[in-house]
């Protein structure tokens, strides 16, 4: 009754008010009496209308500006993810991907297709939604600060940052010297195009800097915590030194710009001594609360935009005061989760790519069109190497470090990125930098940053030495290292369960190391080593609960499968355990349950893919990551499906062929250390049959009669398995097994495939 009259209200109400519209709109046709109604012409079909209104669409601003932003976040991404694939920063891909849709390729060979994607008119658009995403950007470098470490290693950092600039801005100066007369902008005077060059001589990275400490694992090494403080003290002296220059280029002489000086000081001892107590305070009242109010985040929010438009107003540019904002932001790792979170996503993902293109649309690679040109370009670069790279390294090896860790410090504190790009892009708007200029410091940028990974290479190939991945604390000597790797918490719980019941009671001949690998433009260095604490807290506790020693591995990195098998190599582990998740087993139906798993291990896909030809995994989240894993881990290898492993009493082993008898080697380990039940399915008479397997199995029953039985293929049935804590396979039997489609595998508990 109650749905009869809701839909006779509906209908009601709809009817009478569009019956009411139609009334007006014919009574106010009547109106249009004595007015001239301009109306499409009467010869132009109504296609034609169409497509002229369409076309009119397309060239509206708001319609070409999100054309653009797709365009060119799609294009970014696809750099990006190809150079993350060659080991390469994938800003390093996006600032090509800029370069690539602007004159110097797709503006070079289709000049039409260019000015209609990215007219004149259209760049004023781009440029200020680019300048807001790099005063996001700029706030989430200053967050990434750690002010702390400066504390703890002023003395060493100090002289290694501080000479850092200082030789580099000196040659910076030195060079300008040389090119000013040629390649200075006219009008320019040599004080302010010398300034510019000096400063995009001595800037260093952060981010990027940061990514390539954690992704080879040094960040908790000596050298990395050197190396990050340095390059903090770098980051906060370049960019007081650039608002120095920006100061007294604007201002047109030195004495006019201690004006603009006087008051920078002024905001900077404003944002320190007011704004971040007042800031601080808010942080401690609201730290505690498990959400952040919506007008907490709006006092932030607008600091950072009042910061940034004071900065600009006095004339040091409106990125210092959010790079000042996010210094002084309260040292609570929640509230800098909370607006890194809000802000980051935006900022890289979809702002930061349209300051990439607005400098390659900048960036014409046809104006270096003379060898001349080319060498000077080379020479732009040689000065930018020899004064960071070695300035760098001559400055820690006077403080005291080896030749190694010097070279290191200087490749790391070589790299300039984006930071460089943001530099050059203020200089070239002050009309400091001409195109030329401009072109050639882009590319030096570009040579610099990448040559930083093969520079590390290198220097360790040179010396003998390799990255420190693998904790001093592993007993190399150890009979039988077990290292697993997880995700998240829970399954590396259950794959420490799985390790401690193969090695209980040989606690003098074994360890367990836990890895966690976490993807690298995921972290960002202040607070890694509470995120790292964070991550292993669930699993250090259950290893004291099972009385299970551990080590830890964490790392961040932009290739995990490769790392696995690397660390596991470097480790001289006997084994690695690593889960795939228990999506295998969702749904009811045997036919989905197969479906599913025989897109995982299908020999077929499985052959072609070690061939390089079709994926394996190709439909599930851990997909490619659990191929990719197998197929590149040399050490032995064990995948657990988990279904909830809480203990590993009760164990069934199927021994398939005669390639199965390693089983029996893990089967004793169960028994013997963990008191475990096993149960072998001898599938095709092999205890019998095969010499090697029956000697194996007889030795076993020898030393542990109660805790063995061998059963026949008939006995297999659903209350057995349930009955079950585990089954054991390897990799070939369970590709064999989901290939024919076997009936029972729908009531299999957690499974373990092993990779001889």
């Amino acid at each position: 009754m109650r749905n009869f009259k809701n839909s006779l209200f509906y209908i009601f109400i709809t009817g009478g008010f569009i019956y009411l519209m139609y009334r007006i709109v014919e009574q106010g046709k009547l109106l249009e009496v004595g007015r001239k109604i301009v109306s499409p012409s009467s010869n132009d079909s109504q296609w034609v209308q169409f497509l002229s209104s369409l076309f009119h669409n397309l060239q509206h601003p708001l319609a070409l500006l999100l054309f653009q932003i797709i365009t060119i976040v799609l294009v970014a991404r696809v750099f990006g993810w190809i150079f993350r694939k060659i080991g390469q920063p994938s800003v390093i891909g996006e600032i090509i991907a800029g370069i690539v849709l602007g004159p110097s390729l797709f503006g070079l060979y289709f000049p039409d297709m260019k000015e209609a994607l990215f007219p004149l008119a259209s760049l004023g658009n781009l440029q200020l939604l680019s300048q807001i995403g790099l005063i996001l950007f700029m706030f989430v470098i200053g967050m990434e600060l750690d002010l702390k470490v400066l504390k703890n290693k002023a003395n060493e950092a100090v002289v290694i940052s501080h000479a850092s600039i200082v030789i580099p801005f000196a040659l910076g100066i030195g060079l300008s010297y040389y090119i000013y007369h040629q390649f200075a902008p006219p009008g320019v005077e040599f004080l302010s195009f010398s300034l510019f060059m000096g400063i995009a001589m001595s800037i260093t990275a952060f981010p990027v800097l940061a990514r390539i400490v954690q992704e080879r694992g040094i960040h908790k090494t000596r050298l990395g915590t050197i190396v990050i403080t340095c390059a903090a003290a770098d980051d906060i002296t370049a960019w007081c030194l650039l608002a120095a220059v920006i100061a007294i280029v604007k201002a047109g002489s030195f004495v006019s710009s201690l004006y603009v000086i006087g008051l920078a000081v002024g905001y900077v001892l404003m944002m320190l001594f007011i704004v971040k107590p007042f800031l601080k305070r808010i942080g401690e009242l609201y730290a505690k609360k498990d959400n952040i109010k919506k007008s907490v985040v709006a006092i932030f929010f607008l600091t950072l935009i009042v910061s940034s438009y004071l900065t600009e107003i006095i004339g040091i540019h409106a990125l210092f005061g959010a790079f000042m904002t996010g210094v002084i932001m309260p040292d609570i790792s929640k509230f800098r989760n909370v607006f890194i979170e809000k802000v980051e996503d935006v900022s890289l993902i979809l702002l930061l790519p349209l300051f990439f293109v607005f400098t390659g649309l900048r960036t014409e690679i046809g104006l270096i069109n003379e060898p001349y040109l080319w060498k000077i370009t080379g020479f732009i670069i040689l000065v930018a190497v020899a004064g960071k790279f070695f300035g760098s390294a001559l400055a820690a090896k006077f403080v005291g470090q080896s030749w190694r860790d010097s070279l290191t410090i200087g490749a790391l504190m070589n790299t300039r990125g984006l930071m460089e790009l943001v530099v050059l892009n203020i200089g070239y708007e002050l009309g400091v930098l001409s195109p030329k200029v401009f072109t050639m410091m882009v590319i030096m940028a570009l040579v610099t940053t990448f040559m930083t990974g093969p520079a590390l290479d290198l220097i360790n190939f040179i010396f003998k030495t390799k990255d420190v991945i693998i904790p001093s604390e592993v007993k190399r000597s150890s009979d039988f290292n077990i290292l697993i790797s997880f995700g998240n918490n829970q399954k590396g719980k259950s794959l420490l369960r799985l390790a401690n019941s193969l090695i209980k009671k040989q606690p003098d001949s074994s360890n367990v190391t836990a890895m966690h690998l976490t993807a690298s433009d995921e972290m960002h260095s202040y607070n890694l080593e509470e995120y790292e604490k964070e991550t292993f807290e669930p699993i250090v506790k259950e290893s004291k609960k099972l009385d299970q020693p551990i080590t830890t591995i964490f790392k961040a990195t932009n290739d995990m499968e490769t790392d696995i098998a690397d660390i596991a190599h470097q480790g001289n582990y006997d084994l690695v355990l690593v889960g795939l998740g228990k999506s295998i087993f969702e749904g009811t139906l045997l036919g989905k349950v197969l479906g599913f798993t025989t897109r995982i291990i299908n020999p077929d896909r499985l052959l072609d893919k070690f061939k390089g030809k079709e994926g394996l995994f190709e439909n599930s989240p851990f997909d490619d990551r659990t191929r990719l894993i197998i197929s590149k881990t040399k050490t032995p290898l064990g995948i657990l499906i988990d279904k909830d492993l809480y203990e590993v009493q009760k164990v069934f082993v199927g021994l398939y062929s005669i390639g199965d008898v390693f089983l029996i080697d893990y089967a004793q380990k169960l028994i013997h250390n963990n008191n475990a039940i096993v149960t072998i399915l001898d599938n095709n008479g092999h205890t019998k049959n095969n010499f090697t397997i029956q000697n194996s199995l007889v030795a076993l029953e020898e030393k542990h009669p109660n805790n063995f039985e061998v059963f026949q293929p008939n006995q297999i049935n659903k209350p057995f398995l349930l009955e079950q804590d585990l089954v054991i396979f390897s990799l070939e039997t369970w590709k064999k097994l989901v290939e024919d489609e076997v009936s029972w595998l729908t009531d299999v508990p957690s499974v373990l495939i092993i990779k001889p």
